[in-house]
């Protein structure tokens, strides 16, 4: 119940266009070590994230020649003088190029960064303008904008790390770019993000909602993943399978509406069914593609949800085995 809870404030958040959830340095060191060859040599873009506070940026400034980075770019939409959640300023958005030079401060201040002349929106002219010049786009994105974030980031063929909350694989948009194997999610999922830290007018939901020893306000949704089309070890793992379908068919039910069995459970898929499987959408985070193949998202033949003698089904993804072992 506390779950639903702090997930309904996330939909209120979207809703609302609040995106106010800041990543704390912990999660990004988390995930980020699985991913450090990828930035050698490369100019990185935190370009939803002010310099002066985010934990991305602090991450790739601080490890910033164990990385071998070439560059590290950082902006925000509009100025936040006094800390990180203030609304006021000058309405102006600001970002900060860091090379690694000594005559640069690796974190800096509002005397060292640089004024856009608009607000510093991901879209606007001078926020592409620094898109361009980079490799890599690392951050926590608007979740009201993550459609848009998304199509911006492949219309200019960048590679990229997001931070995102699970409806987003729900978006059309987001699971084609997943089934053409384009996007897939990172290595940490659900609870191994430990949470994020959100201003004072938001209330602190659920039973891991705390207050950490730098009084930060921490909320814990458990429903964030990373999502990314950089390459990483878990995305070749084939899935162990060790249940049958055959003579435990009463288990795995046919849908009304499409030539496939439901799976519950993404370790209940049976390794010896060669057709077509529907499987929680969960299923992604542990996806290889030489493994399965993605046939679609959550409609049958007749363009309708997916239903059992009747009812619908949750969302489910439906697969099929790529490789047919001994059984």
């Amino acid at each position: 119940m506390a779950r639903n809870a702090t997930n309904r404030l996330l939909q209120k958040a979207r809703k609302s266009k609040k995106d106010e959830f800041y990543t704390q340095l912990i999660d990004i060191e988390r995930e980020l070590k699985y991913y450090k060859e990828h930035f050698r040599g490369k100019v990185v873009y935190c370009n939803t994230d002010d310099p002066i506070h985010s934990n991305f940026y602090k991450y790739f400034a601080f490890n910033f020649k164990e990385l071998g980075l070439k560059k590290l770019i950082a902006s925000c939409y509009k100025e936040q003088k006094f800390d990180l959640f203030n609304q006021g300023g000058l309405g102006k958005g600001y970002y900060y190029e860091y090379t690694g030079s000594k005559r640069e401060n690796p974190v800096p201040d509002l005397s060292d960064v640089v004024y856009f002349e608009g607000d510093g929106d991901f879209r606007s002219r001078e926020s592409v303008e620094l898109l361009k010049k980079s490799d890599v786009v690392v951050t926590n994105p608007p979740f009201s904008l993550f459609r848009e974030y998304i199509a911006q980031l492949i219309n200019y063929d960048k590679k990229f790390l997001l931070i995102a909350n699970i409806n987003a694989l729900t978006y059309k948009e987001i699971f084609k770019l997943i089934k053409e194997n384009k996007l897939w999610l990172g290595i940490n999922f659900g609870r191994g993000i430990s949470g994020f830290i959100v201003p004072e007018h938001y209330e602190l939901y659920g039973t891991e909602a705390r207050i950490d020893k730098a009084g930060n306000r921490i909320v814990s949704p458990n429903s964030a993943l990373w999502l990314t089309n950089l390459d990483n070890f878990k995305r070749h793992e084939d899935i162990v399978l060790t249940k049958r379908y055959y003579g435990n068919e009463q288990n795995y039910p046919k849908y009304d509406n499409f030539d496939a069995i439901n799976v519950d459970r993404t370790k209940d898929i049976p390794l010896d069914y060669e057709g077509y499987m529907g499987v929680p959408i969960t299923f992604l985070h542990k996806f290889n593609p030489q493994q399965f193949e993605i046939v679609r998202f959550r409609k049958g033949n007749d363009g309708k949800d997916l239903s059992i003698n009747g009812k619908y089904t949750y969302f489910r993804v439906i697969i099929k085995r790529k490789k047919i072992g001994t059984i």
